[in-house]
């Protein structure tokens, strides 16, 4: 009887990755059921050599966490930080009658459920839940059609984990030794790097090209005026920007009219009292029709551009919409609704634009992207009927609603009637000259009405979208108001944005849009890109590392073979393929050289100080020696001969022209000319341009002691330096005088963070406007004399943002600002947060990441005591012992 009621007692076990995944669906089941949260990945490679099991250290390839001599077996180890939670899920499982596995539905999810399997080794049964979102219909749908984990699926992931291992393994320590330390190499990684690079390189040798034309003001006697542009003379076309070479600014087709300023100026002159006419009206309907339902690569691109958002930030608020039942699962290729999401939109389209804004037939999607996964549905919001954005509005936060509003805008606008309207384009013949004018009409905005992509405000859109042209007929006769001439240069091309490189990569078939947030945030953070306002700017080393990779393993940047490689891994998923083969055929080779034979001997091979050196060209002249670029340990370099320069940090590579280098060349070679020599000591005093910016220096390193220096004040311009400027720099910390009562020296410094005054241990910041140069006694004393401001325990004692307990302390997960900047914490454990993620963006799963990481590095390394074998007699200075006879005091009395 006692055993009946035991087993009477036991719930069903629920396990997905989220603790917020988890509270949402257990709103949906009753007592029966257990809802626990893995937390991710419970299991993966090991990351270090400490995480390798000691049954294969000693291994050649266990460096690699994977046997590439038996199959590619994969070693998985439980990381420390997961240890926890799994003895905790292993504990849920003892009183549980039965598993549901309920992680995602793609093939992470698919690795997470058998991975859980793997570790728990459950003795009860085990059914695998599928869902698309998180509602009750949904979930009750999922538990009465279980099925069990698809083994195609977790084949591909792990085949994409083994190859990306691989890969970043094999490769990386190549470029620790030919180009610099802790950078990385990566399937998709380095191609999206190489992308950056070939559009600055398209930049760097843009010859931008400049042309002339006129715009003209017509009307009918007493009408109203409009503007046209001229588009030909003679019978000569006169140019756009796209009719010139980038590569030599000049104009693709001979024929061409290119008009110089003067020549415009004449025309407009010679044109004003010509007869004036309209040669042609055109007048043509069109038609647009609404954009498909997002995919985790186009809501990225349209949350950039609309709202700025970072790709990661755009999934981080998904994920939170997707657990919390607002929306489907956000990492998507699909562009399908299902049925009952059609009929929810149609009845939104009727209910809030009317009738006449619902086609007569649902509009059905289907995928265009190369390589889309398996059919999920399209991103939306869950449910039916859909909620009104403005009903969640209390319960998101600020950036969560936007981007409902927005899914949920797209959503609706995909089932609504097309657009209509009417392109009308008028050409007036003045004289032997041509002009055009261009003016488009909106007669009905169907799904413009709710949606305009790249665009806030619909309504404002609309009306920024019609350009109205007065009514004329051919062979009208015009009067001429006015004629300017215009000028214009070509532009290089854009670089790409977050969203431009999605769609790039998207376009190309590398890769998989969930994992571009990620493969984002990896090249701002080992230095191959930095951001300026929307655009990811190149570095050097990003230039170094692609002549590299192109050089001497061009396949694997190779655009065409890495989407190859994604075709096959698709391929694995759908069981058409054995991973085994694939890996063998990447690793060993098969009809071409594998990866293992490519990095052979590469070590010797490749000459580090040429794949390191980037050419910016020649200056003019006979004999001129070529500039280059050089990366080095310190950072890159400007090199001409044995002159060289620091190049500027936050120059893009585009802006280092010839004139630019040899300008840095030359203010180097001054630097090397001393502004004079110093009164007291006679050594010579120089201006010089640093990596991070210009400074005074005092003697040189020959003589023997490492010279003095010192950075400029904010506000300071190098040219303005001057002897007596350099001396009092120099002289910094300075001696303000004693101060009164305690008889200790007052001095006025310059530090890390700025222009200080101090006295003992009391310090006080310079307020702007005040410098170290200038302060005198009394307004150090001033200033020292007043409270000093909160800092460290006192400046943070409210948290920017507190979370949920954390499931591995059970105290809050709070986001803290310390004194180097944002940092998360579990009462146990801090994480500083990556240069590349705003506190804003910061999620209770990405703490919990965070701290997971850190936890998993263990404490921080202190520098090691010195010890003393037992018997070795250790000397003490005398000022040692002098400090050391008063403890001894003490503890005798003890």
């Amino acid at each position: 009887m006692a055993k009946k009621a035991a087993s009477q007692d036991r719930t069903s076990l629920v396990i997905v990755e989220s603790p917020a995944k988890a509270r949402t669906i257990s709103r949906f089941l009753g007592r029966g059921f257990t809802i626990e949260a893995s937390i991710g990945h419970v299991r993966d490679l090991p990351q270090g050599a400490k995480e390798i099991p000691d049954e294969y250290k000693g291994k050649q390839w266990a460096h690699l966490g994977v046997d590439v001599e038996q199959d590619f077996r994969p070693v998985y180890v439980v990381p420390p930080e997961k240890r926890k939670q799994v003895a905790k899920l292993r504990q849920a499982l003892k009183r549980a009658k039965d598993l549901y596995l309920a992680t995602d539905e793609d093939r992470e999810g698919e690795a997470i459920s058998w991975h859980l399997c793997e570790v728990l080794k459950p003795q009860v049964p085990v059914h695998r839940l599928v869902f698309h979102e998180i509602t009750k219909e949904a979930i009750l749908e999922a538990l009465t059609n279980p099925r069990q984990v698809d083994e195609s699926l977790v084949r591909a992931q792990e085949a994409r984990r083994i190859l990306d291992r691989l890969f970043g393994y094999e490769v990386s320590p190549l470029l620790w030794r030919k180009v610099g330390s802790k950078l990385s190499a990566g399937r998709v990684q380095s191609v999206a790097v190489r992308l950056i690079v070939d559009r600055e390189r398209q930049r760097m040798a843009f010859v931008p090209a400049s042309w002339w034309d006129l715009w003209g003001t017509f009307a009918k006697r007493g009408g109203e005026a409009f503007q046209a542009e001229l588009i030909s003379v003679g019978g000569r076309r006169i140019p756009a920007s796209r009719d010139f070479d980038p590569a030599t600014g000049q104009p693709k087709e001979p024929s061409l009219l290119v008009l110089t300023e003067q020549e415009a100026a004449e025309l407009a002159a010679r044109l004003q009292n010509a007869p004036c006419r309209v040669a042609a009206l055109e007048d043509k309907p069109y038609t647009s029709r609404p954009y498909p339902p997002f995919t985790t690569s186009t809501l990225q691109q349209e949350a950039n551009r609309k709202f700025g958002f970072t790709a990661r930030k755009t999934m981080q608020l998904a994920q939170s919409l997707y657990e919390n039942g607002h929306i489907t699962y956000m990492r998507t290729d699909s562009t399908n609704l299902a049925e009952v999401a059609i009929e929810a939109a149609r009845d939104l389209v009727a209910q809030h634009y009317g009738r006449e804004y619902l086609p007569d037939q649902p509009r059905y999607y289907r995928t265009k992207v190369k390589n889309a996964q398996e059919a999920h549905e399209a991103i939306r919001p869950a449910g039916h009927p859909f909620d009104l954005p403005d009903t969640l509005r209390g319960e998101l936060s600020a950036d969560e609603f936007r981007l409902y509003d927005l899914i949920w805008k797209r959503t609706v606008a995909s089932q609504m009637a097309d657009a209509r309207g009417r392109r009308v384009t008028i050409t007036v013949a003045l004289g032997d000259a041509e002009f055009q004018a261009s003016g488009t009409s909106l007669e009905f905005p169907g799904y413009l009405r709710a949606y305009v992509e790249g665009a806030d405000d619909p309504e404002a859109e609309l009306a920024d979208r019609e350009t109205l042209l007065p009514a004329v007929e051919a062979g009208e006769t015009l009067e001429v108001r006015g004629l300017e001439a215009k000028g214009h240069t070509t532009q290089p091309p854009n670089r790409y944005s977050e969203a431009t490189l999605t769609r790039a990569l998207e376009e190309k078939g590398i890769g998989r849009p969930s994992t571009y947030a990620a493969i984002i945030d990896t090249i701002l953070n080992r230095n191959y890109v930095f951001k300026r306002g929307n655009q990811l700017v190149p570095t050097w080393t990003a230039f170094a590392v692609c002549q590299l990779l192109e050089s001497h393993l061009p396949d694997l940047v190779d655009y065409e073979f890495t989407a190859q490689m994604e075709d096959e891994l698709d391929a694995i998923s759908r069981g058409e393929k054995g991973h085994i083969e694939y890996l063998k055929n990447f690793y060993y080779g098969n009809t071409h050289p594998g990866l293992k034979e490519q990095l052979q001997n590469k070590t010797r091979s490749i000459d580090a100080r040429q794949i390191s050196r980037v050419l910016i060209g020649k200056p003019a002249g006979e004999g001129a020696e070529e500039i280059y670029v050089r990366v080095g340990k310190y950072g890159p370099r400007v090199e001409q001969g044995d002159r060289w320069a620091n190049i500027p940090e936050g120059m893009a590579p585009d802006e280092l022209t010839v004139p630019v280098a040899l300008e840095l060349l030359d203010r180097a070679q001054q630097s090397e000319e001393p502004l004079g020599h110093c009164p007291e000591t006679g050594k010579p005093v120089f201006l010089k341009m640093g990596r991070f910016g210009p400074y005074v220096q005092r003697g040189t390193a020959d003589d023997g002691e490492k010279p003095q220096s010192a950075s400029l004040l904010k506000g300071m311009k190098p040219e303005e330096v001057t002897l007596s400027t350099a001396l009092a720099l120099l002289s910094l910390p300075r001696s303000l005088g004693v101060h009164p009562q305690t008889g200790e020296p007052v001095m006025a410094c310059n530090g890390r963070f700025g222009p200080y005054v101090k006295c003992g241990q009391e310090s006080r910041s310079l307020p702007n406007g005040l410098s170290p140069l200038d302060v005198t006694l009394e307004q150090a004393l001033d200033l020292l004399a007043k409270p000093k401001p909160p800092r460290g325990a006192a400046r943070r004692s409210e948290p920017i943002r507190v979370f949920e307990a954390s499931p591995v302390t059970g105290q809050p997960v709070q986001l803290l600002s310390g004194r180097y900047g944002p940092y998360v914490t579990d009462g146990v454990t801090n994480a500083s947060l990556p240069k590349t993620l705003a506190p804003e963006e910061v999620t209770f799963e990405r703490a919990l990441e965070l701290l997971a990481e850190r936890a998993a590095k263990g404490p921080a390394k202190r520098p090691a005591r010195r010890t003393y074998a037992r018997g070795t007699a250790r000397s003490a200075s005398p000022s040692a012992k002098k400090k050391a006879a008063p403890r001894a005091k003490q503890r005798s009395r003890k």
